[in-house]
């Protein structure tokens, strides 16, 4: 696709079109159902970090209401884009299976450790409709693993066997309670409604939603990005797009550099010197991950500093738009590193969000990011850290 004769977009505006679309130039008064439809997605393989990431973005956030919204099922924690845990609205838990169904399929199915058990995809693919009628009501994933073994009737699935099994079918986690609604080893019940499809056509149509979505919470955006962010192919991914420019329902925009990014005609994308304010940012915040370029937030020299290298997302200080440093909570505040010099004001602005910050932890878990503080023990570059007491 060509690009539109209109001014190419500058690196800044492409950073307040993100900070815009996800909700962090102002807090905006929504559920946390429909905060979370419009940011798409929440990472939550730390189960605390959907309610850090909300209360960066809903005015008011009241985390009753996401407890209630994960407890009746209308908020689903489930292994989807990046392979990794997330949490959807109930509605697009479906048609975002759907679009990455080859990468799941690719990646679990074909998995030497599930493999060298001795069964196949089409193994998997006969005994999954049983299976998911096993788990019509809650089962713990020992009882999936053996139940799935006893429908194979092949042999012995390892636990690594029936965890690959398990990420692949389609199963939402089942909350367990207060603090973060998911605990260590929780329950799985089956995806509703009904089967997930394993055809191309459902995984192209599945993915052109997901694009338009996508383009909506976090465009303009390119081909590789959405492919990054739900970690497809590209072909796939420009494929979704293009499709969307021949419908009308995207167009394609000049980037920085010249190169065509897509975006939904008429979709907010504010100036480049649009006031952005200090965040506090949960971990894993899908911001950082969503593009192929990630300097469009994360400036390359921090980059390793805070996705460190076995993929853990530390969470981080937005100061201006952009990641200035990390933080994590301590006795009685939240211990800021920032990795440039700050101003007054912007230590006023951070200070002021740890405040507010600190009332969501204390109600629930004031220590939780503390499994990775070693992060800090090994060293972090440092202009000045504080701690910002709530």
């Amino acid at each position: 696709m060509t690009a539109t004769a209109a001014p190419a977009l500058t690196a800044r505006a492409l950073n307040r079109a993100t900070l815009a679309r996800q909700l962090l130039l102002a807090r905006e008064a929504l559920s946390v159902e429909e905060a979370v439809r419009r940011v798409v997605a929440l990472q939550a393989q730390q189960p605390g970090s959907p309610y850090v990431a909300l209360w960066n973005r809903v005015a008011d956030f009241d985390p009753a209401g996401l407890d209630a919204a994960v407890g009746a099922f209308r908020l689903v924690r489930s292994t989807l884009l990046r392979i990794t845990l997330h949490l959807v609205h109930a509605d697009d838990h479906r048609p975002f299976r759907e679009a990455v169904e080859p990468t799941l399929r690719g990646s679990r199915l074909r998995d030497r450790r599930f493999t060298d058990c001795g069964i196949t995809p089409d193994d998997a693919d006969r005994l999954l409709p049983d299976l998911l009628a096993y788990a019509a009501r809650p089962r713990g994933g020992e009882e999936l693993r053996a139940r799935a073994e006893e429908l194979w009737g092949g042999g012995t699935l390892t636990p690594t066997a029936g965890r690959l099994l398990r990420q692949y079918g389609p199963v939402w986690h089942v909350p367990s309670g207060p603090p973060w609604q998911y605990g260590t080893s929780p329950d799985f019940v089956a995806a509703a409604p009904g089967p997930v499809s394993a055809a191309p056509e459902a995984a192209a149509a599945g993915l052109e939603v997901l694009a338009r979505r996508y383009l909506a919470g976090f465009g303009p955006a390119s081909a590789p990005d959405l492919a990054r962010f739900a970690l497809v192919q590209q072909g796939r991914a420009r494929a979704a797009l293009d499709a969307l420019v021949r419908s009308g329902a995207a167009e394609v925009l000049a980037g920085p550099d010249g190169k065509p990014l897509y975006d939904l005609p008429g979709a907010v994308r504010p100036d480049g010197d649009a006031p952005a304010p200090p965040r506090l940012m949960a971990m894993w915040d899908s911001t950082l991950l969503a593009y192929a370029d990630r300097g469009r937030i994360l400036p390359d020299a921090y980059r390793r500093h805070v996705i460190r290298v076995n993929g853990d997302v530390l969470p981080t200080l937005l100061v201006d738009g952009y990641v200035a440093g990390v933080w994590r909570p301590v006795g009685g505040g939240i211990e800021a590193t920032a990795f440039r010099p700050l101003t007054a004001g912007e230590w006023d602005g951070l200070a002021a969000e740890a405040v507010s910050l600190g009332r969501l932890l204390t109600g629930r878990d004031p220590g939780v990011y503390g499994r990775y503080g070693h992060w800090w023990a090994k060293g972090l570059p440092a202009a000045e850290a504080r701690v910002l007491p709530y």
